[in-house]
């Protein structure tokens, strides 16, 4: 919508600047780049990615999936587990702690310690996207007062007041756009991702504890149940 606006508004590349570009784009990235080390900021940008493209598995079919597991287990025992095809790379691992016949406490701490580095993953790339999105409208900011400076140098020199406005008025619109259109939704959907897949894990956790403990089939996924909202937990929740 805000391209349509442009277009409709008149010529497109009026508002294309390159001054503007590099003091808030490039201006900004650099400046974020301060805070964190090289490998975290690369890496944020690889879970960018996972804004638009991740899709984890439905809660849902991971219940049917651990309700399957344990029918398995209660007939078979633990060591029935390995080697079963499971859709969620975090449950298998899961799985394999079981069939090693760990203590159901050291299964407990060690996914718990796999989850909170993936949080801690996603969050730093969360951290990082609102880093740029506040420092961009402060660049923004900075190129404005450059462009108002060069203005205010050259009053005498009508020709050059135009490009200076220019650089002074795109700079603020740069760095808005950069944060509000880029920056901040991609934060915010990758803090949701992480609220997901949270959620995803501690589902697994729990349920692969009640197998261990050799719970019936049907308690645990009345158990696991209640992670889902209301309306799809079924009449028998």
């Amino acid at each position: 919508m805000v391209v349509m606006t442009m277009v409709l508004g008149g010529d497109p590349a009026m508002f294309y600047n390159l001054p503007s570009i590099l003091v808030v784009v490039v201006g900004s990235i650099f400046i974020v780049m301060q805070k964190y080390t090289l490998e975290q900021y690369l890496g944020s940008m690889k879970i960018a990615g996972k804004a638009f493209s991740f899709s984890l598995n439905k809660p849902e079919d991971v219940i049917e999936e651990v309700v399957t597991l344990a029918d398995a287990a209660r007939k078979g025992g633990l060591l029935s587990l390995e080697g079963k095809e499971v859709s969620n790379e975090f449950m298998s691992k899961g799985i394999q702690l079981l069939v090693d016949g760990h203590d159901p406490d050291v299964v407990r701490s060690l996914l718990n310690r796999d989850m909170k580095l993936t949080t801690e993953r996603h969050r730093m790339g969360a951290g990082i996207f609102d880093s740029l999105g506040d420092v961009a409208p402060a660049m923004g900011m900075v190129g404005t007062l450059i462009g108002l400076v060069a203005m205010l140098a050259n009053m005498d020199d009508p020709k050059s007041i135009g490009p200076a406005m220019a650089v002074a008025l795109l700079t603020t619109l740069y760095g808005s756009l950069m944060a509000n259109v880029v920056c901040l939704p991609i934060r915010d959907k990758l803090n949701l991702r992480a609220n997901e897949e949270d959620l995803l894990q501690r589902l697994v956790i729990d349920g692969l504890l009640a197998i261990q403990a050799g719970q019936n089939p049907r308690v645990i996924e009345s158990l696991l149940k209640t992670y889902l909202p209301t309306g799809k937990r079924g009449a028998d929740t």
